[in-house]
């Protein structure tokens, strides 16, 4: 399935409509396609809901090292579908004897890079979850092998298909903006310190030595499973590696631009008292050729006296834009005698996401024979940004990036850590 260069920049033009698309058409609209869930959690799961109620997908496995997330996710496949899912713990036996034609990747970030690797080269299409991998390096290995491979890769940052973030998109594309010099980029929540919760055992029904994978084998801590993983540096990059790649890619997305010159960031963990090591409080800047770009997170100190707490500012010679979430986005003219434009946001729920419209384009794009709208390789660019704050700030001093090649610039010492080392038996991908 070869995608031509036009196809693919076409995806992102033509997928303003693809949000009130009920379904696929075209001469393989009844095709179902064999399709399996790898990570059978809350995320995971909003995604095969999606699959289900598209009428597209015949769920024939479901894999998890947790088996209540497994039991739990083949009940309520039956329940959806009237089908039961043959159910697995490894993702390698799945894919051989399965032989999915879709597979879902929904597990922790340190997973996504083999799984997506493995997924493609067994001949699957994949729609991964941002971000898409947990190193720089990884990001890399995972567009080689869709391209390889030739299969469609989608990655779940769904923002590209909200129908409140396409239209603020072309507006600052008209020109309405004015030039614009600076994007900020934020999420500021509320919490508090929190306190120490002791490591334990892990339940009987978790494989813990299978859940940590390649990512070093940490004693259990109920604080990381189910869901908290992402404070955890061992196998997710924190507020700037969850929230940050989504407001990252909306700033690439509606800039046109494909990577940064340089990044540098600060922050640490001056608040936080409980177990996880991610920063509480994190400010990083990214230069790009004509604008600047800036992110910052805590987690505290939640208030009323900021307007919007969630999004990206995009500060123009005639105005400034918010683009948010579930406020979606607002345009506040600098002269006063002209008036301010807002449009709502459109989310569906549950956890107001665009997943099902993101699912249409996926399997237009399978259909078509086309790269869909969150192609691997511009989840990929989006990581990479949040990746390399997170990197600069465990370095101590920005970095100069050459994004053609993919590599930092003049510092040995910081290029090491676009890896990582993987534990045995796993063997990092090339």
């Amino acid at each position: 399935m070869k995608i031509s260069r036009r196809g693919f920049l076409g995806s992102s033009s033509s997928v303003a409509m693809a949000w009130a698309a009920p379904a696929v058409l075209g001469a393989e609209k009844e095709k179902k396609y064999r399709t399996a869930l790898i990570g059978c959690g809350w995320w995971g799961g909003n995604i095969l809901n999606c699959a289900i109620q598209a009428g597209r997908s015949e769920v024939v496995a479901l894999c998890d090292v947790d088996q209540k997330h497994l039991d739990q996710r083949a009940e309520k496949v039956e329940q959806a579908t009237g089908a039961s899912a043959k159910k697995y713990k490894d993702y390698r036996e799945l894919l051989d004897r399965e032989k999915p034609e879709i597979v879902i990747v929904g597990t922790p970030d340190h997973w996504h890079a083999l799984i997506t690797i493995a997924a493609v080269n067994a001949g699957a299409h994949v729609y991964v979850e941002k971000p898409v991998c947990h190193t720089v390096n990884e990001g890399i290995a995972m567009v080689r092998a869709a391209r390889a491979a030739d299969r469609v890769v989608q990655v779940g940052t769904h923002r590209r298909v909200s129908p409140h973030n396409i239209s603020a998109r072309e507006f600052i594309r008209s020109g309405k903006l004015g030039k614009i010099g600076m994007v900020r980029a934020f999420v500021l929540y509320g919490g508090s310190a929190g306190e120490p919760t002791p490591d334990s055992d892990p339940p009987p029904e978790l494989d813990w030595d299978f859940w940590c994978g390649p990512a070093p084998l940490r004693p259990f801590n109920k604080r990381i499973h189910p869901r908290g993983f992402r404070q955890f540096l061992d196998y997710a990059n924190g507020q700037l590696g969850d929230w940050g790649i989504h407001w990252l890619d909306q700033i690439l997305w509606c800039m046109e631009a494909t990577a940064p010159k340089s990044v540098a960031s600060v922050g640490g963990r001056f608040i936080r008292k409980d177990n996880t090591d991610a920063p509480d409080t994190q400010v990083a800047t990214f230069q790009f050729e004509d604008f600047a770009v800036s992110w910052e997170h805590r987690h505290y100190a939640g208030n009323t006296a900021e307007k919007h707490n969630v999004g990206c500012y995009f500060y123009g010679t005639e105005g400034t834009l918010h683009l948010g979430w579930q406020d979606g986005w607002t345009f506040y003219p600098v002269s006063a005698s002209k008036p301010t434009v807002h449009e709502d946001a459109k989310l569906n729920q549950p956890d107001g996401q665009n997943i099902a419209e993101l699912w249409t384009d996926f399997l237009e794009s399978i259909e078509k024979r086309r790269r869909p709208v969150c192609d691997i390789e511009l989840g990929h660019r989006s990581t990479t940004m949040s990746l390399l704050g997170m990197l600069a700030l465990k370095i101590g001093r920005s970095v100069t990036w050459d994004g053609q090649k993919e590599t930092i610039v003049n510092d040995p010492e910081a290029a090491q850590l676009l890896k990582r080392p993987y534990r045995e038996p796993w063997v990092y991908p090339s």
